[in-house]
């Protein structure tokens, strides 16, 4: 059975920033999957272009799919949206609308469930 996670910047403790259009700075304070690559916890430069997210953390450098959505409000908070707890779905930047969408569309690279 597939359950989904929200925590907001309260509870895991998730800081973002936008940098740039199309940059954002988040921190992690979690061991995180996105598209089955692993990411550990701290500061992450996030760059979405051609739907594809370029994450970097130090030396660092992940490339997976995502796009960025426009919300009809602004998020309160920061927050992060998880599958089972790790697999990371959206970043939602607080403070604006802006939502980064990391779900592929033929589901996650890994294919567990």
């Amino acid at each position: 059975m597939l359950k989904k996670f929200l925590f907001t910047s309260l509870g895991v403790g998730v800081m973002a920033a936008v940098a740039a259009s199309g940059t954002y700075k988040v921190q992690l304070y979690q061991n995180s999957m996105v598209e089955g690559k692993d990411l550990k916890p701290g500061n992450y430069k996030i760059q979405v272009e051609n739907n594809t997210a370029v994450l970097k953390n130090g030396e660092q450098t992940i490339e997976v799919p995502a796009r960025v959505e426009t919300a009809p409000s602004k998020f309160a908070s920061t927050e992060m949206e998880y599958l089972n707890n790790s697999t990371l779905q959206e970043i939602r930047i607080g403070g604006t609308h802006t939502k980064i969408v990391f779900s592929n569309p033929n589901g996650p690279a890994t294919g567990a469930e």
